[in-house]
């Protein structure tokens, strides 16, 4: 089964500043987006729950510096995408 993705008006306008000041990581958010969809615990996506302030969202990697935050809804199948940008940008919300 796949996972759908749920794009926020939020999520949209920071994922835009994210890939226009980074445009070279754009084929990397793609494939973490997709890897999402097939399977949010996909080794290389270095899933992990969040804390303190953070808790009850999920951080996945796009790489070793740049991360996404999200909510996943387990029992709907549904993640909904928060947060992309480097540690300071996504555990600073």
């Amino acid at each position: 089964m796949r996972w759908q993705l749920v794009f926020t008006q939020q999520f949209n306008r920071r994922a835009a500043k994210f890939l226009q000041r980074r445009p070279e990581l754009e084929a990397q958010y793609a494939k973490t987006l997709e890897l999402l969809t097939l399977n949010p615990h996909h080794p290389s996506l270095r899933l992990h729950a969040l804390a303190g302030k953070l808790t009850g969202l999920h951080s996945v990697s796009i790489n070793l510096k740049y991360r996404l935050t999200l909510e996943m809804l387990l029992t709907e199948h549904e993640i909904v995408l928060i947060n992309v940008g480097d540690h300071v940008e996504v555990y600073a919300r």
